[in-house]
């Protein structure tokens, strides 16, 4: 047997210094917090209170004088037993609930409200008298975890809650600063709020249904993004999720954002303000819109700061987006001016959308022009015209080839730009049977010219010599004819080959350690890059009937060099040095040498 241990149920002692330290440093995000918590709980007072008695008063006041603040509310108050239960029981949610808190209609859910306060103050005093009869409480609170209550003087049922700052923490109880938090998460509330005699609470949301004329609705809308966003939209699309309880508007952005950032939007929790950047509210694809939204049911972090991650939350998001999507739609419909208009800043979002929406897609097809080497186009217009859709996957290739294409009869859209190649990959889904080829630099060679044998036979001694010069770098050299002759060079690779050669450019560039690591995707393939030297073209003729080996090798080199950069291909050490040393070879033949006297 154990002797000297006696087994007893016992509580946990909490540290309230602690806790206050863990929820400013790591549950919230700033002390200003604080008022969001103060007028929290002194709605959820007036809004019980209403419940049971509906003609009674809804008022919140808040005084403020730079070292101390008071917020006195005419709600449902608290008993002594009540105060025992509700003030000094941290994380006492259940007993909330027990008092009728836990409805629908109420802001509070973790109970931790007052003690938010004591990260700005370092005592809380609480004179309450509750609807239901007694004699008013006192309850003083203090940041070392003690308190204490008293009778009270108070003769109204109500509540006021006075906070003394800890030193330090003045700028919080600054008026103005005061003033500006209550109107930032209280302007909405359905219950009047005033600082220091100043009314703060307005109308409700702008986009209330009331009777309005819809254009001075609309003026509303617009001014509230002016006012709270800081800019003119340029469209407002109205929001509803009933079964997330969510009305609101998306404000679409005048100007264009980046899809890498996650898009922030205006949060109000039955009308009291959540947060304002909460993300995951719309689809990744939709950062063209701000939305500012009130919801009911949506449930919010311990914090309140962000929306809880749920199945709601995700049923939400997917609702919203099919919402912007039909504005898409119904903007092709009947604007499509303002479509265009539209098109040009926020083209990525319409196009990222289009990825996996064939109502997009078919948006895309029909209003978004494109780069082609005949002009821009619509896909739509483009196969109109042409039948098969050919395109390069870089805004490089296109560069290189497309005037060689246009000469060849071959019309090519440039899809090097962000999601146009998967775009068009996709587009058999709204015409099948349509043939959708990418273009690589090598499948044009099949349409070059071949020369005349006796030309052929003429230039042998001189493409053996330009091909010695070429194995220096892996080049293979061909001589075609072809448009446009004023084209003197093509530089061509496959795919694999240009995986290669950038994989060896990289190699020389980085050190031992990671030249071994890339050395394992080191392959051989069958086909060597291209130096297609254009027969049409004078200077090469010229060159061809040069007879110096020498020479040979210089002009060579400087065509090889020349093609790189028309081709904006990269350019490795060893094709600079080259480079280099055929630019001085030449200049040293072109400067007849002069002996000095």
């Amino acid at each position: 047997m154990h002797r000297g241990v006696v087994a007893l149920n016992r509580s946990f002692q909490v540290d309230l210094r602690g806790l206050v330290d863990l929820l400013s440093h790591h549950l919230y995000s700033s002390p200003r917090v604080y008022v969001r918590e103060l007028l929290q709980n002194a709605v959820d007072a007036t809004t019980a209170r209403r419940a049971a008695q509906p003609d009674a008063p809804a008022r919140i006041d808040i005084a403020v004088d730079g070292a101390t603040l008071t917020i006195t509310d005419s709600g449902v108050g608290l008993t002594e037993a009540q105060v025992h239960e509700v003030l000094a029981t941290i994380g006492s949610s259940s007993k909330r609930d027990d008092l009728g808190f836990a409805r629908g209609e109420f802001l509070g859910q973790f109970g931790i409200g007052l003690l938010s306060a004591f990260m700005v103050a370092d005592e809380v005093r609480v004179l309450t008298r509750s609807a239901a009869g007694g004699p008013a409480v006192e309850w003083t609170g203090r940041s070392d975890g003690t308190y204490r209550i008293a009778p009270g003087e108070r003769d109204t049922v109500g509540t006021t809650v006075r906070l003394t700052s800890r030193p330090g923490g003045e700028q919080w109880f600054a008026p103005p600063t005061v003033l500006e938090l209550a109107r930032l998460y209280g302007s909405m509330l359905p219950v009047p709020i005033t600082v220091d005699g100043v009314e703060i609470s307005g109308d409700g949301p702008p986009w209330r249904r009331d009777g309005r004329d819809p254009g001075l609705r609309k003026a509303d809308l617009v001014g509230y993004a002016q006012e709270a966003l800081g800019f003119t939209p340029f469209d407002v699309i109205e929001l509803s999720v009933p079964e997330a309880g969510l009305s609101g508007v998306a404000y679409v952005l005048p100007f264009a954002a980046n899809p890498a950032e996650r898009a922030g939007h205006r949060v109000y929790l039955k009308r009291m303000l959540l947060a304002e950047s909460v993300e995951g509210l719309l689809p990744d694809w939709a950062f063209f819109a701000r939305c500012v939204v009130d919801t009911s049911e949506l449930r919010p972090t311990a914090s309140r700061e962000a929306l809880y991650s749920d199945s709601l939350l995700d049923s939400t998001r997917e609702a919203l987006g099919d919402q912007l999507r039909g504005w898409l739609v119904g903007l092709a419909r009947t604007e499509p001016a303002r479509l265009a208009r539209f098109l040009d800043v926020h083209h990525l979002g319409v196009k990222a959308l289009a990825l996996h929406d064939d109502e997009m897609l078919r948006l895309v097809d029909t209003w978004l022009p494109m780069e082609t080497n005949v002009g821009r186009m619509t896909p739509a217009d483009f196969r109109a015209r042409y039948g098969t859709i050919r395109y390069t996957a870089t805004i490089d290739d296109f560069r290189q080839l497309a005037a060689v294409a246009a000469a060849q009869d071959v019309a090519l859209i440039n899809a090097g730009y962000t999601y146009d190649a998967e775009i068009l990959e996709r587009l058999p889904v709204l015409e099948p049977g349509l043939t959708v080829q990418r273009l690589d630099p090598t499948d044009l060679t099949t349409r070059f010219a071949a020369l005349d044998p006796e030309v052929e036979l003429s230039v042998r001694a001189f493409q053996a010599a330009a091909q010695r010069a070429m194995d220096k770098v892996g080049c293979e050299v061909v001589l075609r004819s072809f448009e446009p002759a004023s084209l003197s060079v093509l530089y061509l690779l496959d795919r694999a080959a240009a995986f290669q050669s950038e994989l060896r450019a990289t190699r020389e560039r980085v050190d031992e350690l990671w030249a071994g690591v890339l050395s394992a995707f080191d392959k051989p393939v069958d086909e060597r890059p291209q130096l297609v030297l254009n027969y049409r073209n004078p200077l090469v003729r010229r060159v061809c009937g040069l007879s110096d080996p020498a020479l040979v090798t210089l002009a060579v080199e400087a065509l090889y060099g020349q093609a790189l950069l028309l081709g904006y291909h990269p350019i490795r050490p060893a094709d600079a040095t080259l480079l280099n040393r055929s630019f001085l070879g030449l200049l040293d033949q072109a400067v007849p040498a002069e002996e000095r006297p």
